[in-house]
């Protein structure tokens, strides 16, 4: 048996591994990179906040329309942006009928320009309904002579244009009727309105409409007299129109409507008591519609 010093010493060798990794590990990667990205943004956030508070409704706007893209298209044009910005060098019995670019003498019937883009604007009987809006106008602004009875005209008369033509609608206001109760006697205010219509619907040649409304009354009475009352009215304007000077032949058609159709809600109301002259268009004067 050998003796404990004979044992010859064991050697192990130790391998050490050194891990790398790319990137420097904790002292670098792409999180930096997200994270200004996220600083930035918040930073730009906060001074759109500032800015939306210290600007007021128009600077936002005129900023908003700054960023907003656009694209110029000329009224006048195809839209393009080109040499011609979409015009057309030949004549207009050639291309497309823009209206530009066209011989000098302005081009009729089958050659002339069309639509919006075209030298056509408002129809004739669209220009004569504004003729006659703007005359109303004029007259109801004090060209009556009496500031106070200007002002209580204006009160009792409205105009809109309707697919028919240009409606001029005469309406009793309450303590302030045009005709009294149940009566087909005109007051002095209604035959000043009356007048003044007569004298504005000369400047057009059109047809005229004349339409009676009444309010509606209490189903207990024997006798309605709605029907009779809106007829009575209405012919009584016509013939009031009539001595003011309107043609005879103008006068298209007559209608009474009773209390039907009213204008509010209240189907009592005295608002519904009214009178409407409507400047006819050609082409209804003529199918009666």
């Amino acid at each position: 048996m050998a003796d404990k010093g004979d044992i010859a010493p064991v050697v192990v060798n130790i391998i050490k591994r050194k891990k790398i990794i790319a990137g420097g590990g904790h002292h670098g990667g792409a999180w930096k990179v997200a994270y200004a990205d996220f600083v930035t943004a918040m930073m730009a956030f906060f001074m759109l906040m500032w800015l939306m508070n210290a600007t007021t409704e128009k600077q936002r706007k005129g900023l908003a329309d700054y960023f907003a893209p656009s694209v110029t298209v000329s009224r006048v044009s195809g839209g393009g942006s080109g040499l011609f910005g979409g015009d057309s060098m030949f004549a207009e019995h050639t291309l497309a009928k823009n209206g530009t670019g066209g011989r000098k003498v302005a081009p009729r019937g089958k050659n002339r320009a069309r639509g919006h883009t075209g030298v056509a604007t408002d129809s004739v009987e669209q220009q004569r309904e504004a003729m006659v809006k703007q005359a109303l106008d004029k007259k109801l602004l004090g060209n009556s002579g009496d500031s106070n009875l200007a002002d209580e005209l204006k009160k009792h008369i409205r105009s809109r244009v309707t697919d028919e033509g240009l409606v001029i609608e005469l309406f009793d206001l309450p303590g302030r009727p045009l005709f009294p109760p149940r009566s087909t006697t005109p007051t002095r205010l209604m035959r000043r309105l009356v007048s003044m219509i007569s004298d504005v619907f000369r400047i057009t040649p059109n047809k005229i409409a004349v339409s009676g409304f009444v309010r509606s009354y209490p189903i207990v009475l024997r006798k309605n007299p709605g029907w009779d009352l809106s007829s009575a009215r209405a012919q009584r304007v016509r013939k009031m129109l009539l001595a003011a000077g309107t043609a005879k032949a103008r006068i298209a058609r007559v209608t009474s409507w009773a209390d039907h159709r009213p204008e509010v809600k209240n189907p009592m109301a005295v608002r519904n008591n009214r009178i409407e002259i409507t400047l006819l268009r050609s082409d209804r004067a003529a199918t009666g519609k």
